[in-house]
Protein backbone atom coordinates (compact mmCIF):
# COMPACT_ATOMS: atom_id res chain seq x y z
CA UNK A 1 0.00 0.00 0.00
CA UNK A 2 1.47 3.35 -1.00
CA UNK A 3 1.84 6.24 1.45
CA UNK A 4 -0.47 8.42 -0.65
CA UNK A 5 -3.14 5.70 -0.66
CA UNK A 6 -2.87 5.28 3.11
CA UNK A 7 -3.23 9.04 3.59
CA UNK A 8 -6.32 9.13 1.37
CA UNK A 9 -7.83 6.21 3.26
CA UNK A 10 -7.19 7.90 6.61
CA UNK A 11 -8.62 11.15 5.30
CA UNK A 12 -11.71 9.34 4.06
CA UNK A 13 -12.10 7.59 7.39
CA UNK A 14 -11.76 10.86 9.23
CA UNK A 15 -14.33 12.38 6.91
CA UNK A 16 -16.78 9.59 7.67
CA UNK A 17 -16.07 9.94 11.40
CA UNK A 18 -16.58 13.69 11.17
CA UNK A 19 -19.84 13.19 9.30
CA UNK A 20 -20.99 10.64 11.88
CA UNK A 21 -20.13 13.05 14.73
CA UNK A 22 -22.01 15.81 12.95
CA UNK A 23 -25.04 13.56 12.44
CA UNK A 24 -24.95 12.54 16.08
CA UNK A 25 -24.78 16.18 17.13
CA UNK A 26 -27.69 16.97 14.86
CA UNK A 27 -29.71 14.21 16.52
CA UNK A 28 -29.61 16.08 19.83
CA UNK A 29 -32.54 18.25 20.89
CA UNK A 30 -31.46 21.10 23.11
CA UNK A 31 -33.33 22.32 26.18
CA UNK A 32 -32.11 25.58 27.68
CA UNK A 33 -32.07 25.92 31.46
CA UNK A 34 -32.53 29.66 31.97
CA UNK A 35 -31.91 31.08 35.43
CA UNK A 36 -29.32 32.44 37.83
CA UNK A 37 -25.88 30.93 37.31
CA UNK A 38 -24.47 34.10 38.91
CA UNK A 39 -25.77 36.54 41.51
CA UNK A 40 -27.20 36.19 45.04
CA UNK A 41 -29.79 33.48 44.30
CA UNK A 42 -27.75 30.98 42.27
CA UNK A 43 -28.97 28.22 44.59
CA UNK A 44 -32.39 28.37 42.90
CA UNK A 45 -30.73 27.97 39.53
CA UNK A 46 -28.90 24.94 40.92
CA UNK A 47 -32.20 23.41 42.07
CA UNK A 48 -33.71 23.80 38.62
CA UNK A 49 -30.59 22.46 36.93
CA UNK A 50 -30.66 19.35 39.14
CA UNK A 51 -34.28 18.66 38.27
CA UNK A 52 -33.91 19.16 34.53
CA UNK A 53 -30.62 17.24 34.32
CA UNK A 54 -32.09 14.26 36.15
CA UNK A 55 -35.17 14.22 33.91
CA UNK A 56 -33.05 14.39 30.75
CA UNK A 57 -30.72 11.63 31.95
CA UNK A 58 -33.64 9.33 32.74
CA UNK A 59 -35.45 10.13 29.49
CA UNK A 60 -32.34 9.54 27.39
CA UNK A 61 -31.61 6.28 29.20
CA UNK A 62 -35.12 5.12 28.29
CA UNK A 63 -34.43 5.74 24.59
CA UNK A 64 -35.07 9.43 24.06
CA UNK A 65 -37.67 10.67 21.58
CA UNK A 66 -38.01 9.13 18.14
CA UNK A 67 -34.32 8.32 17.82
CA UNK A 68 -33.15 11.63 19.24
CA UNK A 69 -31.59 12.35 22.62
CA UNK A 70 -31.80 15.55 24.65
CA UNK A 71 -29.05 17.79 25.92
CA UNK A 72 -29.17 20.80 28.22
CA UNK A 73 -27.64 24.24 27.83
CA UNK A 74 -27.39 26.57 30.84
CA UNK A 75 -28.18 30.21 30.06
CA UNK A 76 -27.55 32.74 32.82
CA UNK A 77 -29.96 35.61 33.47
CA UNK A 78 -28.83 36.20 37.10
CA UNK A 79 -32.54 36.45 38.01
CA UNK A 80 -32.37 40.05 36.79
CA UNK A 81 -35.28 41.54 34.81
CA UNK A 82 -32.83 43.43 32.59
CA UNK A 83 -30.99 40.20 31.78
CA UNK A 84 -34.17 38.28 30.94
CA UNK A 85 -34.39 39.58 27.33
CA UNK A 86 -30.62 39.16 26.87
CA UNK A 87 -30.88 35.50 27.86
CA UNK A 88 -33.93 35.03 25.64
CA UNK A 89 -32.11 36.42 22.62
CA UNK A 90 -29.18 34.12 23.29
CA UNK A 91 -31.55 31.13 23.33
CA UNK A 92 -33.13 32.24 20.04
CA UNK A 93 -29.79 32.98 18.37
CA UNK A 94 -28.60 29.51 19.37
CA UNK A 95 -31.73 28.08 17.69
CA UNK A 96 -32.96 26.43 20.89
CA UNK A 97 -36.72 25.90 20.83
CA UNK A 98 -37.39 24.70 24.39
CA UNK A 99 -36.73 26.33 27.76
CA UNK A 100 -37.12 25.29 31.37
CA UNK A 101 -37.18 28.60 33.21
CA UNK A 102 -36.72 31.42 33.63
CA UNK A 103 -36.40 30.83 37.35
CA UNK A 104 -37.42 34.24 38.73
CA UNK A 105 -40.63 36.13 38.04
CA UNK A 106 -39.05 39.46 37.10
CA UNK A 107 -36.79 37.91 34.48
CA UNK A 108 -39.65 35.71 33.25
CA UNK A 109 -42.01 38.65 32.77
CA UNK A 110 -39.36 40.60 30.85
CA UNK A 111 -38.43 37.69 28.57
CA UNK A 112 -41.80 36.03 27.95
CA UNK A 113 -42.95 38.24 25.04
CA UNK A 114 -39.71 37.50 23.17
CA UNK A 115 -39.99 33.75 23.65
CA UNK A 116 -43.66 33.74 22.70
CA UNK A 117 -43.18 35.87 19.59
CA UNK A 118 -40.36 33.60 18.43
CA UNK A 119 -42.29 30.38 19.11
CA UNK A 120 -40.05 29.05 21.89
CA UNK A 121 -41.80 26.69 24.31
CA UNK A 122 -41.16 27.89 27.86
CA UNK A 123 -42.07 26.05 31.06
CA UNK A 124 -41.09 27.84 34.25
CA UNK A 125 -40.92 25.64 37.34
CA UNK A 126 -40.61 28.52 39.80
CA UNK A 127 -41.91 31.90 38.55
CA UNK A 128 -45.11 32.48 40.52
CA UNK A 129 -46.13 36.06 39.67
CA UNK A 130 -49.62 36.30 38.10
CA UNK A 131 -48.28 39.15 35.94
CA UNK A 132 -46.38 36.59 33.86
CA UNK A 133 -49.57 35.28 32.26
CA UNK A 134 -52.48 37.57 33.15
CA UNK A 135 -53.87 39.41 30.14
CA UNK A 136 -51.07 38.27 27.82
CA UNK A 137 -52.64 35.57 25.59
CA UNK A 138 -49.32 33.75 25.31
CA UNK A 139 -49.44 30.40 23.53
CA UNK A 140 -45.93 29.16 24.34
CA UNK A 141 -45.58 30.05 28.06
CA UNK A 142 -46.42 27.50 30.78
CA UNK A 143 -45.72 26.86 34.48
CA UNK A 144 -45.29 23.76 36.61
CA UNK A 145 -45.82 25.73 39.82
CA UNK A 146 -48.78 27.61 41.25
CA UNK A 147 -49.24 31.37 41.24
CA UNK A 148 -48.83 33.90 44.01
CA UNK A 149 -52.59 34.34 44.14
CA UNK A 150 -52.70 30.66 45.15
CA UNK A 151 -49.67 30.78 47.45
CA UNK A 152 -50.58 34.09 49.12
CA UNK A 153 -54.05 32.95 50.21
CA UNK A 154 -52.58 29.70 51.57
CA UNK A 155 -50.18 31.73 53.72
CA UNK A 156 -52.86 34.22 54.83
CA UNK A 157 -55.27 31.42 55.74
CA UNK A 158 -52.61 29.78 57.90
CA UNK A 159 -51.72 33.07 59.60
CA UNK A 160 -55.35 33.94 60.32
CA UNK A 161 -56.41 30.47 61.50
CA UNK A 162 -53.28 29.12 63.19
CA UNK A 163 -51.24 32.13 64.32
CA UNK A 164 -54.12 34.54 65.03
CA UNK A 165 -51.88 37.61 65.41
CA UNK A 166 -53.11 40.97 66.67
CA UNK A 167 -50.87 43.23 64.55
CA UNK A 168 -49.12 42.14 61.38
CA UNK A 169 -46.43 43.81 59.30
CA UNK A 170 -46.11 42.80 55.65
CA UNK A 171 -42.75 43.61 54.06
CA UNK A 172 -41.51 43.06 50.51
CA UNK A 173 -38.46 43.62 48.31
CA UNK A 174 -40.15 45.99 45.80
CA UNK A 175 -39.76 43.42 43.01
CA UNK A 176 -42.39 41.68 40.88
CA UNK A 177 -42.35 38.44 42.82
CA UNK A 178 -41.89 39.74 46.36
CA UNK A 179 -44.23 42.71 46.18
CA UNK A 180 -46.86 40.71 44.32
CA UNK A 181 -47.13 37.92 46.86
CA UNK A 182 -46.88 40.36 49.78
CA UNK A 183 -49.87 42.26 48.38
CA UNK A 184 -51.82 39.01 48.07
CA UNK A 185 -51.09 38.12 51.69
CA UNK A 186 -51.97 41.63 52.89
CA UNK A 187 -55.29 41.66 51.05
CA UNK A 188 -56.34 38.23 52.29
CA UNK A 189 -55.35 39.05 55.87
CA UNK A 190 -57.49 42.17 55.74
CA UNK A 191 -60.42 40.13 54.43
CA UNK A 192 -59.95 37.80 57.40
CA UNK A 193 -60.14 40.76 59.81
CA UNK A 194 -56.42 40.77 60.69
CA UNK A 195 -54.93 44.20 61.38
CA UNK A 196 -52.10 44.86 58.90
CA UNK A 197 -50.43 47.86 60.50
CA UNK A 198 -47.47 48.13 58.12
CA UNK A 199 -47.00 47.37 54.41
CA UNK A 200 -43.55 48.48 53.34
CA UNK A 201 -40.79 47.73 50.86
CA UNK A 202 -37.13 47.24 51.66
CA UNK A 203 -34.20 47.43 49.25
CA UNK A 204 -32.94 44.04 48.12
CA UNK A 205 -29.19 43.80 48.59
CA UNK A 206 -28.97 46.16 51.57
CA UNK A 207 -26.96 44.96 54.55
CA UNK A 208 -28.70 46.90 57.33
CA UNK A 209 -32.43 46.72 58.01
CA UNK A 210 -32.32 48.22 61.49
CA UNK A 211 -34.53 51.15 60.44
CA UNK A 212 -37.40 48.92 59.38
CA UNK A 213 -36.94 46.73 62.47
CA UNK A 214 -37.26 49.87 64.63
CA UNK A 215 -40.53 50.57 62.79
CA UNK A 216 -41.74 47.06 63.51
CA UNK A 217 -40.99 47.49 67.21
CA UNK A 218 -42.68 50.88 67.34
CA UNK A 219 -45.79 49.49 65.64
CA UNK A 220 -46.02 46.69 68.20
CA UNK A 221 -46.30 43.95 65.61
CA UNK A 222 -46.51 40.34 66.73
CA UNK A 223 -46.05 38.73 63.30
CA UNK A 224 -44.09 39.61 60.14
CA UNK A 225 -44.65 38.36 56.61
CA UNK A 226 -41.87 39.04 54.09
CA UNK A 227 -42.26 38.72 50.32
CA UNK A 228 -38.90 38.15 48.65
CA UNK A 229 -35.82 35.93 48.68
CA UNK A 230 -33.64 34.33 51.33
CA UNK A 231 -30.74 36.83 51.55
CA UNK A 232 -32.98 39.62 52.86
CA UNK A 233 -35.09 37.27 54.97
CA UNK A 234 -31.95 35.96 56.64
CA UNK A 235 -30.83 39.47 57.54
CA UNK A 236 -34.27 40.45 58.82
CA UNK A 237 -34.34 37.41 61.09
CA UNK A 238 -30.81 37.93 62.40
CA UNK A 239 -31.07 41.67 62.93
CA UNK A 240 -34.52 41.40 64.52
CA UNK A 241 -33.05 38.96 67.02
CA UNK A 242 -30.10 41.24 67.68
CA UNK A 243 -32.44 44.17 68.33
CA UNK A 244 -34.71 42.19 70.65
CA UNK A 245 -37.71 41.90 68.32
CA UNK A 246 -39.00 38.44 69.08
CA UNK A 247 -41.72 37.77 66.52
CA UNK A 248 -42.49 34.91 64.21
CA UNK A 249 -41.63 35.57 60.56
CA UNK A 250 -42.97 33.92 57.42
CA UNK A 251 -42.13 34.05 53.73
CA UNK A 252 -42.87 32.40 50.38
CA UNK A 253 -40.90 29.63 48.69
CA UNK A 254 -38.19 32.15 47.76
CA UNK A 255 -36.88 32.10 51.34
CA UNK A 256 -36.66 28.30 51.41
CA UNK A 257 -32.95 27.84 50.87
CA UNK A 258 -30.29 26.37 53.19
CA UNK A 259 -28.23 29.52 52.58
CA UNK A 260 -30.70 31.39 54.79
CA UNK A 261 -29.21 29.52 57.76
CA UNK A 262 -25.75 30.92 57.10
CA UNK A 263 -27.17 34.45 57.03
CA UNK A 264 -29.66 34.27 59.89
CA UNK A 265 -27.79 31.95 62.22
CA UNK A 266 -29.81 30.52 65.12
CA UNK A 267 -32.55 33.13 64.52
CA UNK A 268 -33.74 31.07 61.53
CA UNK A 269 -35.22 28.41 63.82
CA UNK A 270 -39.00 28.38 63.45
CA UNK A 271 -39.18 30.52 60.30
CA UNK A 272 -42.42 29.71 58.49
CA UNK A 273 -42.77 29.45 54.74
CA UNK A 274 -45.04 28.19 52.01
CA UNK A 275 -43.58 25.65 49.62
CA UNK A 276 -44.81 23.23 47.01
CA UNK A 277 -45.75 19.96 48.68
CA UNK A 278 -42.75 17.69 49.31
CA UNK A 279 -43.26 15.51 46.24
CA UNK A 280 -40.10 13.55 47.07
CA UNK A 281 -41.98 11.95 49.97
CA UNK A 282 -44.53 10.37 47.61
CA UNK A 283 -43.78 6.63 47.26
CA UNK A 284 -44.71 6.85 43.55
CA UNK A 285 -41.59 8.96 43.04
CA UNK A 286 -39.17 6.49 44.66
CA UNK A 287 -37.33 5.65 41.42
CA UNK A 288 -36.91 9.33 40.54
CA UNK A 289 -35.73 10.20 44.06
CA UNK A 290 -33.20 7.35 43.81
CA UNK A 291 -31.93 8.77 40.50
CA UNK A 292 -31.34 12.10 42.26
CA UNK A 293 -29.56 10.44 45.17
CA UNK A 294 -27.39 8.33 42.87
CA UNK A 295 -25.98 11.57 41.43
CA UNK A 296 -25.72 13.20 44.89
CA UNK A 297 -28.63 15.54 44.16
CA UNK A 298 -31.49 16.49 46.45
CA UNK A 299 -35.03 15.85 45.20
CA UNK A 300 -36.67 17.46 48.23
CA UNK A 301 -35.88 21.12 47.52
CA UNK A 302 -38.42 23.71 46.48
CA UNK A 303 -37.95 23.42 42.71
CA UNK A 304 -36.20 20.17 41.83
CA UNK A 305 -39.31 18.16 41.04
CA UNK A 306 -41.28 21.04 39.52
CA UNK A 307 -38.25 21.38 37.20
CA UNK A 308 -38.20 17.65 36.52
CA UNK A 309 -41.88 17.90 35.59
CA UNK A 310 -41.21 20.91 33.33
CA UNK A 311 -38.56 19.00 31.39
CA UNK A 312 -40.70 15.88 31.31
CA UNK A 313 -43.74 17.54 29.73
CA UNK A 314 -41.53 19.07 27.02
CA UNK A 315 -39.85 15.74 26.24
CA UNK A 316 -43.09 13.73 26.39
CA UNK A 317 -44.69 16.19 23.98
CA UNK A 318 -41.79 16.03 21.53
CA UNK A 319 -41.97 12.25 21.63
CA UNK A 320 -45.71 12.45 20.89
CA UNK A 321 -45.77 15.03 18.09
CA UNK A 322 -42.18 15.55 16.97
CA UNK A 323 -39.58 18.29 17.32
CA UNK A 324 -41.85 21.16 16.29
CA UNK A 325 -42.42 23.82 18.99
CA UNK A 326 -45.80 24.88 17.56
CA UNK A 327 -47.09 21.30 17.63
CA UNK A 328 -45.54 20.80 21.07
CA UNK A 329 -47.30 23.87 22.50
CA UNK A 330 -50.60 22.80 20.91
CA UNK A 331 -50.22 19.32 22.39
CA UNK A 332 -49.37 20.65 25.83
CA UNK A 333 -52.46 22.87 25.90
CA UNK A 334 -54.79 19.92 25.34
CA UNK A 335 -53.01 17.15 27.26
CA UNK A 336 -52.83 16.06 30.89
CA UNK A 337 -49.45 14.66 31.96
CA UNK A 338 -48.66 12.25 34.78
CA UNK A 339 -45.62 13.78 36.51
CA UNK A 340 -43.80 13.59 39.86
CA UNK A 341 -45.83 16.62 41.02
CA UNK A 342 -49.08 14.87 40.09
CA UNK A 343 -51.35 15.34 37.07
CA UNK A 344 -50.33 18.44 35.11
CA UNK A 345 -52.69 20.31 32.81
CA UNK A 346 -53.10 23.99 32.01
CA UNK A 347 -55.75 26.57 31.42
CA UNK A 348 -55.69 28.75 28.31
CA UNK A 349 -53.12 31.09 29.92
CA UNK A 350 -50.61 28.31 30.60
CA UNK A 351 -51.30 28.31 34.34
CA UNK A 352 -51.81 25.04 36.17
CA UNK A 353 -55.44 24.15 36.75
CA UNK A 354 -54.55 23.18 40.32
CA UNK A 355 -51.50 23.28 42.58
CA UNK A 356 -50.98 22.75 46.31
CA UNK A 357 -48.84 24.95 48.54
CA UNK A 358 -48.17 23.78 52.10
CA UNK A 359 -46.79 25.50 55.19
CA UNK A 360 -43.45 24.35 56.58
CA UNK A 361 -41.32 25.30 59.56
CA UNK A 362 -37.62 25.82 58.91
CA UNK A 363 -34.96 24.64 61.36
CA UNK A 364 -31.44 25.76 62.24
CA UNK A 365 -29.95 22.54 60.83
CA UNK A 366 -31.38 23.39 57.39
CA UNK A 367 -34.20 20.85 57.55
CA UNK A 368 -37.90 21.63 57.32
CA UNK A 369 -41.02 20.06 58.75
CA UNK A 370 -44.61 20.19 57.54
CA UNK A 371 -46.91 22.20 59.78
CA UNK A 372 -50.32 20.56 60.01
Amino acid sequence: MSTSFRMKTVAAALGVAGLFAFSTAQAQIKIAIVGPATGPVTQYGDMVKEGVTTAVEMFNAAGGANGKKFETVVVDDACEPKQGPVAANRVINDKIHYVVGPVCSGASIAAAPIYNNEGVVVVTPSATSPALTDGKKFHYIFRTIGRDDQQGPAAAKFIAEKIKPKKVAVLHDKQSYGQGIAANVRDDLKKAGIDVVLFEGINAGDSDYSAVITKLKSAGVDFVYYGGYHPEMGLLLRQAGEQGLKVKMMGPEGVGNPEVNAIAGPAVEGMLLTLPADFSANPKNAAIVKAFKDKKRDASGAFQLTSYAAAQVIMDSIKAVGDDPKKVADYMHKTSFDTPIGPVSWDAKGDLKSFEFQVFEWHKDGSKSLVK
